[in-house]
């Protein structure tokens, strides 16, 4: 299992699933954070699809994407991880992580039986302010 420091270190195309055009909101918080870093951040919300956030067009689906995605960081609640999960076996995806609060045991299951990491309850912004910033 790698650690995280590896992860932050090893991926850097990154799909954040439930991504907001407000930029009070977590997921726009963490993602200018992650911009800021060097991380290319796909930003993903069906309802705002082709709009864009910070600068960078806003996917419907993980799917969509058309360059390769190495992390899905999911600001959605955890009943929806099952189909996310599914799509990053799909999209051959290196991690899922789970933001804070956010677990689910059946993703879980379905990505580390396809060789995908799994972080659940965890912030990328928190996790890469204790060992980069």
């Amino acid at each position: 299992m790698e650690n995280i420091k590896e992860i932050l270190t090893k991926y850097k195309n990154i799909a954040l699933v439930g991504a907001s055009k407000d930029l009070k909101k977590t997921s726009t918080i963490v993602m200018k954070y992650l911009q800021k870093y060097g991380f290319k951040v796909f930003p993903v919300n069906p309802f705002i699809k082709g709009e864009k956030i910070l600068g960078e067009k806003v996917f419907a689906s993980i799917s969509e994407i058309d360059s390769p995605v190495e992390i899905i960081d999911v600001f959605r609640p955890s009943n929806e991880v099952i189909e996310i999960a599914k799509e990053a076996v799909k999209i051959k995806a290196k991690v899922l992580w789970l933001q804070l609060d956010i677990k689910n045991e059946e993703a879980k299951k379905i990505v580390e039986a396809n060789n995908i990491l799994y972080i659940e309850n965890k912030c990328t912004k928190i996790e890469f302010e204790k060992y980069f910033d």
